[in-house]
């Protein structure tokens, strides 16, 4: 009997929806974590640091939350978040963006711990915070074609396989475009393999300094980011497959962890959503109440990924750049499209969201403050200055 408790965790269809969720997040977005830790100065020592944290916090969170819970609860980090990260910590000492993901993260708890959650939501308007994100993301999308005419085989083979996946198999176009993406670099002698190397991570601490303008330019950008676009539809996930999981200790939880792991690299933890999906699918499982174990697989796979955090880092050093941004760009283009969708998508937000987004995608700074922060403070007073009318 325990014998067979013990086998019933092993089922192949638990495992392999686990490892499924954990490819396709790692493919689909560790490019652009990778170009958030590089714009942030890191080290490749620090690279695999962030790597570390990162896959230790998803794991252990899928890991508790999911058994705690019994639901398939799946985390992540923040990808737009990333994007966010990637285009605002250039130049930023890299202390002061660890003040800057503590706050964020911190943010994140108290929104859990108080129920906040739902109230803060509601008062930032969705249209707004989608011109954010389109704004932050818009540079990603961009640099796919701009690094076409240096690199036009790899690049336009990548592009033309992703929109024939994204038509017929949608949920794996990014992996396999990834995965062609490799096989071009290779043929043409662009990845340095000898400087992949297989070595266990060594954390390294970085103590936090706060500094006003990152925190309000960086900090509270990536705490709204990470809630409209992440958490909100993580839990929209949940309730969709028929998941009564209260919000509040999710938030909670993945805030604090947030909060403990930031001086090692951990920018932002999050309810999952695409990749919840695979977990919660009948392919899972078909009993829903049994589908919690591959979410407590993807967290064992995620802790693997977060030990082995150097040789990723190493393997993503020794890519073509052609091949990291055109990746990056084209696992980002979805997401581009609903937050445009989502911001013009109504009459009478319009010019208020175009604001936001073009402010945003300007790059604008003033007073040491990130383009982000600007965005969505001129799109607060447009939408006011549109409502007094």
């Amino acid at each position: 009997m325990v014998g067979n408790r013990i086998a019933s965790w092993f089922s192949p269809a638990h495992v392999s929806a686990g490892f499924i969720a954990v490819l396709v997040g790692y493919t689909s977005s560790a490019a652009i974590v990778f170009e958030a830790a590089r714009a942030a100065g890191a080290s490749p020592a620090e690279m695999a640091s962030w790597l570390w944290a990162l896959g230790i916090g998803m794991g252990l969170t899928c890991i508790g939350l999911s058994l705690y819970f019994r639901s398939p609860v799946l985390t992540a980090w923040s990808t737009p978040g990333a994007a966010l990260l990637a285009t605002g910590l250039a130049g930023v000492p890299m202390a002061e963006a660890i003040g800057a993901f503590v706050f964020a993260s911190a943010l994140i708890a108290l929104c859990g711990v108080t129920g906040w959650f739902d109230q803060i939501m509601r008062r930032i308007p969705k249209a707004l915070a989608s011109a954010m994100l389109a704004g932050v993301l818009l540079q990603f999308g961009l640099d796919v074609f701009a690094a076409l005419p240096d690199q036009r085989l790899l690049v336009s083979l990548m592009l033309g396989l992703f929109l024939l996946a994204r038509r017929h198999l949608p949920r794996y176009a990014v992996p396999l475009t990834f995965l062609l993406g490799l096989l071009v670099a290779a043929a043409q002698g662009m990845i340095r393999v000898g400087s992949i190397r297989v070595a266990f991570t060594h954390p390294i601490w970085t103590s936090p300094a706060f500094s006003l303008p990152v925190v309000l330019g960086v900090g509270l950008p990536l705490f709204i980011v990470t809630m409209a676009s992440q958490n909100v539809p993580g839990m929209a996930v949940l309730r969709t497959n028929g998941y009564a999981t209260p919000s509040s200790p999710l938030i909670s939880w993945t805030g604090l962890t947030g909060v403990l792991l930031a001086p090692f690299g951990g920018f932002s933890f999050n309810l999952a959503a695409i990749t919840a999906a695979i977990c919660m699918s009948k392919d899972a499982d078909p009993d829903p109440a049994r589908r919690y174990r591959a979410a407590v697989w993807a967290g064992v796979f995620y802790l693997v990924t977060g030990i082995m955090g150097a040789t990723i880092a190493s393997v993503f050093a020794a890519f073509p750049r052609a091949l990291v941004v055109a990746i990056a760009g084209l696992a980002l283009l979805g997401t581009i499209g609903n937050s445009l969708l989502n911001a013009l998508g109504t009459e009478d937000e319009r010019e208020p969201a175009l604001v936001t987004f073009l402010v945003t995608a300007s790059g604008l700074t003033m007073f040491g403050i990130g383009s982000a922060f600007w965005g969505l403070a001129l799109g607060i007073a447009a939408s006011w200055i549109f409502e007094r009318r």
